[in-house]
């Protein structure tokens, strides 16, 4: 478990008070998984050309792309220290114009996941051999835009195209009958079903993944914990946007310091 990444986050969260620790912490081990070992990038030049590209459609969870963006050498330290200030680049959703490595400006939700689509299709149309990787959350697969956008990307035969899903439950609090995975294998998906925080699993369905210029597009449901790593975070409550006093700080860390 990346602890070190999660105690950034609360201390990002803690200093500028404004955050979504749980649903950072329920993401961190996927995009740091991305950052370590799938994508390709030049952290330096953000807008390589043969780069891979990842959004991050569910945009309040960007405390965690933040750290490991931190943590990869896009970010400095200053510009951790100065999120969601006026100083800063970095605000409670991503700003494609100011951060460096965020392809897309994310936090409405459903706005990120057509903008990987048409990405896409704009590599496809170039010819190129960049894949596309988007995260979105599983309350953001109830938006109109993301079956919209599924259709396209099977019946254009993206195979340049991954989706991964937070499925951390969120959506189950209004609408249970989720079947998210049967939702992604009627469009057409390649569906995998993997632990959102096993590293193991990532690595074994990254193995066997193929990306090609057409082909099916992949979506992974991966089943996470919101606020995953603290106790009495985790779960759907009133942490879903609160800020950390010192002392309930003191407890996060004694917890991932474990």
């Amino acid at each position: 478990m990346n602890s070190d990444l999660r105690i950034k986050i609360s201390e990002m969260v803690q200093r500028s008070g404004e955050g979504h620790i749980p649903s950072s912490y329920s993401i961190v081990d996927i995009v740091e998984f991305l950052y370590a070992k799938v994508l390709k990038y030049k952290q330096h030049q953000p807008d390589w050309t043969e780069r891979d590209y990842f959004i991050l459609s569910k945009g309040h969870g960007c405390g965690a792309l933040y750290a490991v963006l931190h943590k990869y050498g896009f970010l400095s330290d200053r510009d951790i220290e100065d999120y969601s200030t006026d100083k800063g680049i970095l605000g409670g959703h991503p700003d494609m114009t100011k951060v460096p490595g965020a392809e897309a400006s994310t936090g409405s939700l459903g706005h990120g996941f057509p903008t990987a689509v048409g990405i896409a299709l704009g590599l496809r149309i170039k010819k190129k051999n960049n894949r596309v990787f988007v995260l979105l959350g599983d309350g953001e697969c109830h938006e109109g835009t993301i079956w919209e956008a599924a259709n396209i990307g099977n019946n254009l035969q993206l195979g340049n195209l991954c989706a991964i899903i937070d499925w951390n439950g969120s959506a189950a609090q209004l609408m249970p009958r989720e079947g998210l995975s049967s939702k992604w294998k009627a469009f057409g998906w390649e569906c995998h079903l993997i632990d959102g925080h096993s590293k193991e699993d990532f690595e074994r369905i990254f193995a066997r993944l193929k990306f090609e210029i057409n082909g099916s597009p992949k979506v992974i449901l991966a089943k996470t914990i919101k606020g995953k790593g603290v106790s009495f975070i985790e779960g759907h409550g009133v942490w879903h946007h609160r800020i950390p006093n010192e002392s309930e700080m003191s407890l996060i860390r004694r917890e991932l310091q474990k």
